[in-house]
């Protein structure tokens, strides 16, 4: 899982606010296209989800994967996947925050693996979909 996708987007909100709308994993539904459920598993004792189960709706593809979480404090949140789905086999994202002139600049990396074969392109096409959509989402539902 070597190509990764990235992009980034400002959101005129503190770091730790931004944090606290992406760490509120099971309301994704809510804001974030394509996800149609997500369910916490384990917690780690500041709260915020350490593992859990996703289940996505994206275009061809729909799948429930299991997924593991690292957080560092509001600067950066990254998942792995820990149980594939029937069509996801590789799955790594990381959201890193920094603030930025009274703003904060959210980047947002993702590298899928699927079981189907794809064109390297057509992946981060894909990919730069499901990235630019869940940036677009989270600034609506972070400044609203």
């Amino acid at each position: 899982m070597a190509d990764r996708t990235s992009s980034s987007i400002t959101i005129k909100a503190a770091k730790a606010d931004i944090m606290a709308v992406i760490a509120d994993l099971e309301a994704y539904p809510e804001w974030a296209s394509g996800i149609r459920e997500f369910t916490v598993q384990e917690t780690g004792p500041d709260g915020r989800a350490l593992r859990g189960r996703l289940t996505f709706d994206g275009g061809p593809f729909s799948d429930t994967v299991g997924l593991a979480y690292t957080w560092d404090g509001d600067d950066r949140v990254s998942w792995e996947l820990v149980e594939k789905g029937t069509v996801v086999t590789g799955l790594h994202g990381t959201y890193a925050l920094a603030e930025a002139g009274g703003a904060t600049e959210v980047t947002y990396e993702l590298a899928v693996d699927v079981r189907v074969p794809m064109i390297g392109m057509v992946k981060r096409k894909g990919e730069k979909r499901i990235i630019d959509s869940a940036l677009k989402g989270l600034q609506r539902r972070v400044e609203r």
